[in-house]
């Protein structure tokens, strides 16, 4: 797949003026009680500490998995074993996502001609039978293994376990007013909506339930979705 080099800027893809306005937006609030914003530090600094403790754990314990996957995609197809691309997380900030490579060199050069086959509703992007995936591509996305990876980026606080997924740049691009709330919280590996509805094709259902997970958050709904989250990369549930 290509590198991250091979991605537009933001300025070339209009979302500059695009972020400006939305995060305007979303972050032109009232000010919350102190009470209930100490609450809130509190708790996600305790979030915070989950995330270094769990995620540095399942570094240590999944190297021997994460290595053969690295060996196994350089035996698979020409090309690097990390994928790299610039996503928009909190607050707008872009910051750099880490994925195994499960595609072919240069993908991203194809991607706006594929676009007009694209199977999902609103800013998503994904097709079933995508050419550029390849045979190892597709085994590690029905389980899940290709974001492995990105705790790196949780250990980094770009990212935590639980959150809303990273959408890349020119998704973002397409966000609707309204969209950029899902922008208040953190990105995460996992999600409300990749436990609960992630084959539906409707991005509003996504960005819905992303709300609903941002409007109800808890130390308590973070550790559900991940209960829920390994039974459903066991059963093979990625696309």
């Amino acid at each position: 797949m290509g590198q991250t080099a091979a991605i537009p800027e933001p300025e070339s893809i209009g979302t500059e003026n695009l972020l400006t306005h939305g995060l305007t937006l979303v972050f032109s609030r009232a000010a919350r009680p102190e009470s209930q914003r100490n609450s809130k530090s509190q708790q996600l600094a305790v979030k915070r500490a989950i995330d270094v403790f769990l995620g540095s754990f399942a570094i240590i314990a999944l190297l021997p998995l994460i290595a053969a996957i690295a060996v196994a995609i350089k035996l698979d197809s020409r090309g690097p074993v990390l994928y790299a691309s610039p996503r928009v997380g909190r607050k707008g900030l872009v910051f750099t996502c880490y994925k195994f490579r499960t595609m072919c060199r240069d993908a991203d050069l194809f991607k706006p001609n594929l676009r007009l086959r694209n199977e999902r509703a609103g800013a998503f992007f994904k097709l079933h039978d995508d050419p550029r995936v390849t045979r190892l591509g597709r085994w590690l996305r029905r389980y899940s293994l290709d974001e492995l990876p990105q705790l790196w980026n949780v250990l980094r606080g770009e990212m935590s376990l639980v959150g809303p997924r990273p959408h890349p740049l020119d998704d973002v691009a397409r966000y609707e007013p309204g969209d950029f709330h899902r922008l208040d919280c953190t990105p995460g590996l996992t999600g409300l909506w990749q436990v609960t509805a992630r084959r539906d094709p409707s991005f509003r259902r996504c960005v819905a339930l992303d709300l609903d997970y941002i409007h109800r958050w808890n130390l308590l709904l973070d550790f559900q979705i991940l209960a829920r989250t390994l039974p459903a990369v066991v059963r093979g549930s990625g696309e």
